[in-house]
């Protein structure tokens, strides 16, 4: 299938608009904080959220939402997570879901009212702190008169907490001689962890697939996209992925596996796989994107599994923040992973657009050419390729390296 990278991030695909505004959620803040995307007519829907015990309540709010198969927006504010905030945040949380309803019935231009379930709320930012709803109530008919095709470029930068860059992207691709679209933004820095590992995003399209079938592209794509990056080992209490799909593209409707099913899933793999990649590469203080892949594992779970566990390190992670080839950290994190595999049989090579270097080849360590390593493991973008004899699969983790900016983020986060 040929994709084709697009601009409009969630305004990609037809009938999906969006904007960001200030509401000043956190005291002196410059920064827009709340982000709301709309459909002109509903969608199917579908999510995934946090594997944490401690759930957020606009995470309750919305799971059971995404459980109905059907929403017409999503509506997101940075600043404040609305968690462990009792019953006054579980008020809030639906009271910032009835402030978007009402104003996208008085104002949007939709061919029949909201539906009051049919907004799917997020809410990322410091935990424990009652959410100012007051304050996001009386921007949000402002923000519906802003909505356009070019909102995204607003609605990115609103979702934003510790994140240096915005993250968004979109493909075009053709189902049954249609042109679909899929476009996505999230924001993601720290408290980052693989299972949904932390991160809000929203993914639209304008597909026309059940939502059957969209909840279950949905979690098949996640399993080896967001849920195999870590940066901090720490999973959040507001881990959110909501997609909606509006059906515009006009294509024959997706109810079962098959062909067109096979290439919406490679398409959603595409986006999110990229997404995944902005995420690590944007770790709170992170200076390198770490990529690790194991080959010839026995299952693809196994692989995965592998994968992370090296991406996952605290030790691997410092090693390449000091810019230093030191391969037995992987193989310990290999070892611990839980997973069988073979250690005589195990290679590890470093490479990127600087070159590749093996440094250990079937259980034996070499003397490798230490300048070479260290000119690959100075760049942005390193690559450790994990090579095994214990089957055919396949499977890739992202992460970054832990520095002292990151003790120096978190250290103060809420004060």
């Amino acid at each position: 299938m040929q994709l084709k990278w697009v601009e409009g991030g969630v305004c990609a695909p037809k009938g999906f608009v969006a904007n960001g505004m200030l509401a000043g959620i956190k005291k002196n803040s410059k920064k827009d904080d709340v982000a709301l995307i709309f459909s002109d007519t509903v969608c199917s829907a579908a999510g995934v959220f946090t594997q944490n015990k401690v759930t957020a309540e606009p995470v309750k709010l919305t799971r059971s939402r995404c459980r109905e198969g059907h929403a017409q927006a999503i509506f997101i504010n940075s600043g404040n997570a609305n968690a462990c905030t009792g019953a006054q945040g579980a008020k809030n949380a639906q009271r910032m879901s009835d402030a978007a309803v009402k104003a996208l019935n008085d104002f949007a231009p939709s061919p029949v009212p909201i539906n009051k379930d049919d907004v799917l709320i997020a809410s990322t930012g410091v935990i424990g702190v009652q959410l100012p709803i007051e304050k996001i109530e009386k921007i949000t008919s402002d923000l519906v008169h802003g909505l356009s095709k070019d909102g995204n470029t607003k609605a990115r930068v609103a979702i934003m907490t510790t994140d240096t860059k915005f993250k968004e992207c979109a493909v075009e691709f053709e189902l049954d001689g249609k042109k679909v679209h899929i476009g996505t933004m999230a924001k993601g820095s720290g408290m980052i962890h693989i299972n949904m590992g932390t991160m809000i995003a929203s993914v639209t399209t304008d597909c026309c697939i059940s939502s059957q079938m969209l909840d279950k592209a949905l979690r098949e794509s996640v399993a080896g996209t967001y849920n195999c990056v870590s940066v901090d080992g720490d999973t959040s209490t507001n881990d959110s992925m909501m997609i909606l799909a509006n059906g515009q593209a006009q294509n024959s409707e997706i109810i079962t596996t098959g062909k067109n099913y096979e290439l919406f899933l490679e398409a959603l793999n595409a986006v999110n796989t990229k997404m995944a990649r902005k995420i690590a590469a944007d770790g709170e203080g992170a200076e390198h994107l770490i990529e690790c892949t194991v080959t010839g594992a026995s299952t693809v779970q196994s692989a995965r599994s592998l994968a992370k566990s090296v991406i996952s390190s605290s030790l691997v992670k410092a090693a390449f923040f000091g810019k230093d080839a030191n391969w037995g950290r992987i193989l310990c994190a290999l070892g611990y992973s839980g997973e069988l595999f073979t250690p005589e049989k195990t290679s590890v090579t470093f490479s990127n657009s600087k070159g590749s270097e093996k440094v250990f080849d079937h259980g034996v360590p070499l003397n490798f050419d230490e300048d070479k390593a260290s000119i690959i493991l100075n760049e942005k973008e390193i690559k450790i390729l994990v090579e095994m004899e214990d089957g055919k699969a396949t499977g890739t983790a992202w992460g970054c390296d832990l520095t002292y900016n990151y003790v120096k983020i978190n250290g103060d986060y809420r004060t």
